[in-house]
């Protein structure tokens, strides 16, 4: 493996690789029942064309899951990174722009699950701070269930000023904090809008909060603390994407 490439495992995560076309794929290692799925899964078009294969037993594909204690499902596949989205021009000339920033949050798992539920409710990006995105994790990529290959990801070098300059291009952003008063399923959400949540336990950095301008919370059971990030971003996203569907 060179510098620029780097390992992902289990079924959905390989095969949403193969079939992007922007991805490059360098390498797959399959059980022989696994080769037998993908063509399954893509009868009319062979997505192993061009891409170096080779079959290995399920005890030798372990080593590439032990470390992080992964299925792996028979797939591994060794990829390079897709080419970084720019954030400035993405929102160019587009309206209705619904984004997803994350403050502070680090959890490879929490944030493939994320992931996944803002490609499910077609939110339009995801905001995070470059050094605080696992660019490479296993454990992402299995968690986000091949969501990876489908959502624009913007990594930036600072939260504040990324949300500054949204603000200045007619973006309202919104953070979530179980201690607001005003429950977000009351907001008309419309225009361009960046959901900001914190991580779970300490939340919003004190500064980032500055920037929203509103906080909302979701209203849940007062016997339960709080939600993990993934699900409550899960629930936002879906109340969203309703919103707009009943609009259309």
């Amino acid at each position: 493996m060179n510098k620029s490439t780097f390992f992902i495992v289990g079924q959905h995560a390989v095969i949403e690789a193969l079939k992007n076309p922007k991805r490059e794929v360098l390498k797959v290692f399959l059980t022989e029942e696994s080769k037998k799925n993908i063509h399954r899964h893509s009868p009319n078009k062979n997505l192993l064309n061009d891409v170096k294969v080779y079959f290995k037993t399920k005890k030798e594909l372990d080593k590439y899951t032990v470390k992080e204690n992964l299925l792996h499902q028979g797939y591994v596949a060794e990829i390079k990174h897709l080419e970084k989205e720019n954030l400035k021009e993405f929102i160019t000339n587009k309206d209705n722009i619904n984004f997803v920033c994350l403050d502070g949050v680090t959890d490879p798992r929490n944030i493939g699950a994320l992931i996944r539920s803002a490609v499910s409710f077609n939110i339009n990006g995801l905001i995070i701070k470059e050094r605080h995105f696992p660019s490479e994790s296993k454990l992402m990529y299995k968690a986000a269930s091949g969501s990876m290959e489908y959502l624009n990801i913007f990594e930036v070098s600072n939260i504040n000023s990324t949300l500054k300059n949204l603000k200045n291009k007619n973006f309202w952003i919104y953070g979530f904090d179980g201690k607001s008063d005003k429950n977000f399923t009351d907001i008309e959400w419309k225009g361009n809008n960046v959901l900001l949540f914190g991580s779970e336990g300490s939340g919003m950095h004190y500064h980032t909060s500055k920037y929203a301008d509103f906080l909302v919370r979701i209203d849940i059971n007062k016997k339960v603390d709080s939600l993990n990030i993934s699900n409550s971003a899960a629930i936002v996203f879906h109340h969203l994407c309703y919103l707009k569907k009943s609009v259309d």
